[in-house]
């Protein structure tokens, strides 16, 4: 019988230290924006596993491919090519892209992490980042944060947005548990599903960051009173 050997350069403790840092536990806290989730199930456009389902796709697609992803990308790029200046820049412009409470718990978030893995750091132009957050001379966005220590550890951008956009779905889709009648077995299957894009997803973002997400302005333009909420621990 034939045995068939998987090869693998992702290093074993950067994926130890992501499964710990992206767990809700994780004294730092977690937080997720829902981008309308609630307005779309009070409105009745999400009622089902389909709809549902149908809303996280647009979510990568609108939000994640064109922002998050995108900016992800850049940052280890600036890294890799140890521009510090530019990626504290890039760290100033993201966050005035986000609304004032994102922007607010985005860089509350960034320095709890920073707080727990800001040690044994051996790559220069992390270590100046870190620096800089630490001295307020950086803003310091949770996912700078933790994609410059992916890059510290050795971790490959598409692994580390992969465990990231993985964890940020699966917070967005457990808060519907609370406002629909979707049953938790149906929401599990939905984020199995996505197993099967998500690396081309990752692999085919905007190489130009957006924040215009039409999933967001359609529900804040159809309803005034209700708005997206941020869940945080």
């Amino acid at each position: 019988m034939e045995k068939h050997t998987i090869a693998t350069n992702t290093p074993t403790k950067a994926l130890s230290r992501f499964i710990q840092l992206l767990d809700g536990i994780f004294p730092s806290g977690a937080f997720v924006h829902s981008f309308g989730l609630e307005p779309h199930v009070v409105l009745g456009f999400i009622n089902d596993k389909k709809s549902l389902e149908s809303f996280l796709n647009n979510l990568i697609y609108d939000q994640y491919q064109k922002m998050e992803f995108a900016i992800v990308k850049k940052v280890f790029k600036l890294l890799e090519e140890d521009k510090l200046n530019l990626l504290i820049k890039e760290d100033k412009k993201f966050s005035s892209m986000l609304s004032f409470e994102y922007a607010k718990a985005s860089k509350d978030l960034g320095e709890n992490y920073l707080k727990h893995i800001d040690f044994e750091i051996k790559n220069k132009t992390v270590q100046e980042y870190f620096k800089k957050v630490k001295s307020e001379k950086s803003f310091g966005n949770e996912l700078f944060i933790l994609s410059a220590y992916a890059f510290e550890l050795g971790l490959d951008k598409e692994t580390f947005l992969l465990l990231w956009c993985k964890k940020t779905l699966i917070n967005i889709a457990s808060a519907s548990l609370k406002i629909s009648r979707i049953k938790p077995s149906q929401i599990q299957q939905i984020l199995f599903g996505f197993d099967d894009i998500l690396e081309e997803k990752i692999k085919n973002c905007s190489k130009n960051v957006s924040n215009f997400n039409p999933l967001f302005e359609e529900v804040i333009f159809s309803h005034l009173n209700l708005e997206p909420k941020m869940f945080t621990t």
